[in-house]
């Protein structure tokens, strides 16, 4: 049977057994540049074992609706970060670990203003961009391929339409 999954808002606290959310918040601003320029700093903290880590530009075509979720992945040795650069929302899948496998997925809409940095060993969805195709600054190690398990569930979740 399938399971329709519901959409969450992407909030801090709601996120933070899977990572964090970038975002500018106010408690991190400080002023720079003699005035000129808010920095929000330490937003979010990538991290990485024994690879580098590098910046990508990832450019993703919209899903669509309703939408069959059938895998999650996860990167065990380092956190992957997406930040949209297209001004729009896109959708996060992420699951709990059970017994080294997905749990039921959650799902958050990410605002235009915000992004995610998954912590190392989080099952996520891959990039769900929404609407048109969208292009991501991402933040992860340089060798994926050693940084990658990916899990097919035998009966998919659906995402219906979001609404952002």
């Amino acid at each position: 049977m399938t399971a329709f999954l519901s959409i969450h808002p992407l909030a801090k606290q709601a996120f933070l057994p899977y990572g964090e959310v970038i975002e500018a918040d106010p408690s991190t601003m400080r002023l720079i540049n003699g005035g000129t320029t808010e920095r929000y700093h330490g937003v979010a903290a990538p991290v990485g074992s024994g690879e580098r880590l590098i910046f990508s530009i990832f450019r993703g075509k919209p899903r669509t609706f309703p939408y069959a979720l059938t895998m999650m992945e996860r990167h065990p040795f380092g956190s992957q970060s997406f930040m949209p650069l297209s001004g729009r929302p896109f959708l996060v899948a992420v699951s709990d670990d059970v017994d080294g496998r997905p749990g039921q997925p959650k799902v958050f809409l990410v605002q235009a203003n915000q992004g995610v940095n998954y912590f190392a060993g989080t099952w996520h969805h891959p990039l769900m961009a929404l609407g048109e195709t969208s292009d991501f600054l991402v933040v992860d190690r340089d060798n994926t391929a050693a940084n990658l398990e990916e899990f097919s569930f035998d009966t998919p979740y659906v995402i219906a339409e979001p609404t952002p």
